[in-house]
């Protein structure tokens, strides 16, 4: 019995080992000059560099959109014979940050460098150059739900209510760094606000 309740443990430090392997060895990389994703449970403010996007644009119920443009995008980058690289953009409208559930939504693959130039896009793809930012970001671990999409927001929302030398510069969006070959429970993502300085003051 004493030996049985030696080995549970061990057990599943391997299996935690094992699964923490497979994450990183499956983990595309990062675009070119983006910061590492926030960890988990902790808010920061990040600068973002330039970056290319294919993009495509739906419009409904915002807990599908992720899941609607991933065939598209993924043809994009295949029939282009471009990488893939993590994460995976969805930007929201603003209303969202009021509660609003519904609207057009904008999902991207991003580009591993601003300076590639696909061969051919089709008619639902939209290839756009965003512009550097700065956002103030949340990090969080476990299942891509639009639930923790809204929670995330409001966390964001109420820090920003916090720290009056910022304000909103654009519209949010969360970054999925992982596919669904990983388990739920170590899924990264980052919900995230643009946003510029206010006013002149100490910037945390």
């Amino acid at each position: 019995m004493q030996l049985n309740n030696l080995l549970l443990p061990i057990a599943l430090v391997v299996v935690a080992c094992v699964a923490f392997a497979m994450y990183n060895a499956n983990s595309a990389p990062l675009p070119e000059g983006f910061p590492e994703p926030t960890p988990p449970n902790r808010i920061e403010v990040k600068q973002y560099p330039a970056y290319r996007a294919a993009t495509y644009q739906t419009d409904g119920k915002l807990v599908n959109a992720a899941n609607s443009a991933f065939y598209p995008l993924y043809q994009h980058i295949s029939s282009n014979e471009i990488s893939m690289t993590a994460p995976v953009e969805t930007r929201y409208p603003l209303e969202t940050m009021n509660g609003e559930s519904e609207g057009e939504a904008e999902v991207s693959f991003l580009y591993s460098s601003p300076r590639i130039v696909p061969k051919e896009i089709s008619g639902n793809i939209e290839v756009k150059d965003m512009k550097p930012m700065m956002a103030v970001s949340l990090g969080l671990q476990g299942a891509y739900s639009y639930e923790s999409y809204q929670n995330g927001l409001q966390r964001l929302s109420d820090w920003l209510k916090e720290h009056k030398e910022y304000r909103i510069r654009g519209n949010p969006r969360r970054f999925f760094y992982d596919g669904p070959y990983i388990p739920d429970a170590l899924k990264r993502s980052e919900i995230l606000i643009p946003i510029e300085v206010a006013h002149s003051g100490k910037i945390p």
